[in-house]
């Protein structure tokens, strides 16, 4: 089990208002996250890493800096290429939901996926923070061929924000 924090910024992008209506957060996105992967085989668990990156109109990532931080599992080398998307909306009673995808590649071509539908929050639209956030959810890795990776479906994830975010 490795905890994993990853720096997410959010801002507002505001649809609608009302007691039933949602507002997609759009454009960025923030606080600092903790994540623990468990499930794997081998060289193929036990994965961490450190990420920065803000959120287009559509949900998409722009990465701004990633860090593996376990370069013992099966990747061997921090050179990845990372992407995914981000898609949240908060209601009236300022309660978060939304799904997540995170993709990371390794040099070699070894593919890691983190997929939540469930992500959960709150955001103060007083103050612009995203507190008590949460994402749940699988991984998975599929091995390029010839690599020391073995297929993994089986990991489950949590991270959880460790501190708000003003944006």
């Amino acid at each position: 089990m490795k905890a994993v924090a990853i720096l997410l910024l959010l801002a507002l992008g505001f649809t609608g208002c009302g007691s039933s209506s949602s507002t997609n957060v759009e454009g960025a996105s923030g606080g600092e996250w903790q994540s623990v992967m468990l499930g794997g085989k081998g060289p193929s668990s036990g994965f961490s890493f450190i990420t920065q990156f803000t959120v287009s109109g559509g949900g998409g990532l722009s990465i701004s800096s990633f860090q593996l931080e376990n370069t013992g599992t099966c990747f061997k080398t921090a050179a990845t290429t990372e992407g995914g998307t981000l898609n949240v909306t908060y209601n009236a009673a300022d309660v978060v939901t939304g799904t997540f995808s995170f993709t990371i590649t390794s040099a070699a071509g070894d593919t890691l996926t983190l997929t939540s539908s469930s992500v959960t929050g709150t955001f103060n639209t007083t103050t612009d923070t995203l507190s008590t956030g949460t994402i749940i959810g699988t991984w998975a890795l599929t091995p390029a061929s010839g690599s020391g990776c073995v297929q993994a479906d089986d990991g489950t994830f949590t991270m959880t924000q460790t501190s708000s975010t003003t944006t």
